[in-house]
């Protein structure tokens, strides 16, 4: 896929090779392991991968699994099929920093060893104390002006197990008073004593992700680390590691602005906190933004790769409107979905002049437009259902669907006119009684009164019962995490609505699960990725064939 014009850091790679200051163009994807990915990680994934692409490069896949205590190889593994679906290939091996971690720790030795690392002693209440304010430098700790000698002795007995969690770390030696509270003497390795899901009991102290970051870029010879802008304040211990370290390459750091988007959160912290609470069924419920959830919701992967093309990349950060993730994947599906019929609200139909045991075999494109996808087979019977909502006893002339004495067309097959209606105890309509207009497929009526308007239909007899799940966005506020919201008082009731009694089109009990379809007039589906099966089908809406939030 080529990317938008609007992607500063392809002129700067492109820059960098001219200059000589880069011959090759390696990234990476670095993700840690303590959840799912999700919409916002498919931006990166998006533009670490395609930047190598675009410049005959590599991208690796990193884990850095430098926090043992919420990582799990459950994560591992749904992001590697993640980053695989999507339709990128990492370059050699899967990498992880825990890979790195006795060339951390050596030169964690070797910062000692120069004077510019110091294990200290004060718990994190002080340390946040002596660290000082945005306003206000910070102050030395009594423990910054231990010899080497004393300092390599502790490390190695943090190293050893020998003292407490949180009784000892090791910080750099850089400068208290510097406006950068980054650069405040921090943090390089913590003990904790937790088992690893890559190293299990070896290691009892644990890099940050800061020591580890540049260090992991510079052993893989990553020439662009692009980090969202968050990153940007770190950046200076970034460049100030790799220049007090015999790393063998010297990585950059570029930052961009991170994907926001409205309606939605993307705090790994809460969506966790929105599985935990059973709001949604997993990681994977198809009303997430994650990764998992918008694939098994019906997304494609080119249409989110087109959607963060559309978005481009900037400098800053903003918030997206979802509607341009939705109209990616309208767009999409209406270009490759295959056509299929679905009555969600079924309201039965005899069809008084047709006789009961034909079977009728009618067929219809599987796209208007795509004759490359085929045909498919409707049959057609005297008892077809209809949706409930597409028929009035009596109703205006802006209704266009069944009336009593009026007609309708059958999509894709014939005229019929309604001509009484069977109700139940309650006055409901149960049954409509109808008849068939002879010679109208594919034809007007010989009388000239046309039908004006036309709905789906699915045979009453060979038709298949499915279970069908009416997706909608998650929050009903635009902005459901920012300030003193609370995010979870913003979910959506209207969020899902199961439909155990639709009835499909026969050939549609047989989708692959993850095929997606537009049912005409409803909108677009997937067979679910787990639980459709052609004897029990189950199909979730991905997106209506229109906006109905009203976005401008």
């Amino acid at each position: 896929m080529e990317y938008s014009s609007n992607n500063f850091l392809r002129s700067i790679i492109a820059d960098d090779l001219a200059e000589g200051r880069a011959t090759e163009v390696v990234t990476r994807f670095p993700p840690e392991p303590n959840g799912y990915l999700h919409v916002g990680h498919a931006k990166s994934i998006c533009l670490n991968f395609g930047l190598a692409e675009h410049f005959g490069g590599r991208c690796n896949l990193r884990f850095d699994d430098t926090n043992p205590e919420k990582e799990s190889p459950e994560y591992v593994a749904s992001i590697q099929d993640d980053v695989s679906w999507l339709g990128f290939q990492w370059s050699g091996e899967v990498r992880y920093a825990s890979n790195y971690f006795q060339q951390f720790y050596d030169w964690a030795v070797h910062l000692v060893e120069q004077g510019n690392a110091y294990v200290c002693d004060l718990n994190a209440e002080q340390a946040r104390e002596y660290r000082g304010t945005l306003t206000e430098a910070g102050r030395n700790s009594p423990f910054r002006d231990r010899s080497i000698e004393e300092n390599l002795s502790l490390l190695a007995g943090m190293k050893a197990g020998d003292f407490d969690e949180g009784s000892k770390v090791l910080r750099a030696k850089i400068d208290m008073s510097s406006p950068n509270m980054n650069l405040r003497d921090p943090i390089l390795y913590r003990i904790r004593k937790a088992e690893h899901h890559q190293t299990g009991n070896d290691w009892c102290i644990y890099p940050t992700y800061d020591f580890a970051h540049g260090q992991e870029d510079a052993i893989e010879g990553v020439t662009h680390s692009i980090c969202t802008l968050e990153f940007e304040d770190h950046r200076p211990l970034y460049d100030w590691l790799i220049e007090h370290l015999p790393v063998p390459s010297r990585p950059r750091q570029y930052e961009f602005g991170r994907l926001n988007l409205n309606y939605t959160v993307t705090s790994k912290r809460k969506l966790k906190q929105l599985v935990d609470d059973g709001v949604v069924e997993g990681w994977d419920d198809p009303r997430m933004p994650t990764i998992s959830g918008m694939r098994r919701r019906g997304f494609t992967p080119r249409s989110i790769r087109k959607f963060c093309d559309m978005i481009g990349v900037s400098r800053s950060d903003g918030v997206v409107d979802v509607a341009m993730l939705e109209h990616a994947i309208r767009d999409d599906l209406n270009d490759n979905a295959p056509r299929g019929m679905c009555v969600l609200r079924p309201l039965k139909v005899v069809l008084t002049d047709y006789p009961e045991d034909q079977v009728e075999r009618l067929v219809a494109p599987a796209h208007p437009s795509r004759e490359d996808l085929g045909e498919r087979e409707l049959p057609f019977t005297r008892e077809l259902y209809i949706d409930a909502d597409d028929f009035r006893e009596s109703a205006n002339k802006k209704f266009k669907r069944l009336v009593l004495g009026k007609r309708v067309r059958l999509r894709n097959a014939y005229v019929i006119e309604a001509d009484s209606v069977e109700t139940d105890a309650d006055g409901n309509v149960v049954t409509v009684y109808a008849h068939t207009l002879a010679n109208t497929i594919g034809n007007d009526p010989e009388d000239g009164v046309k039908p004006k308007g036309v709905i789906q239909w699915v045979s009453a007899v060979t038709g298949k019962q499915a279970t069908v799940r009416l997706y909608d966005r998650l929050f009903t506020h635009e902005a459901p995490d920012k300030g003193d919201n609370d995010f979870m008082s913003l979910v959506n009731p209207a969020s899902l609505e199961v439909i155990e009694g639709a009835w499909i089109e026969p050939g549609l009990a047989d989708a692959q699960p993850e095929q997606g379809f537009q049912f005409e007039r409803e909108g677009y589906f997937v067979a679910d990725r787990y639980e459709h099966q052609s004897d029990a089908p189950v199909f979730n809406r991905t997106i209506g064939l229109r906006d109905t939030w009203n976005n401008g």
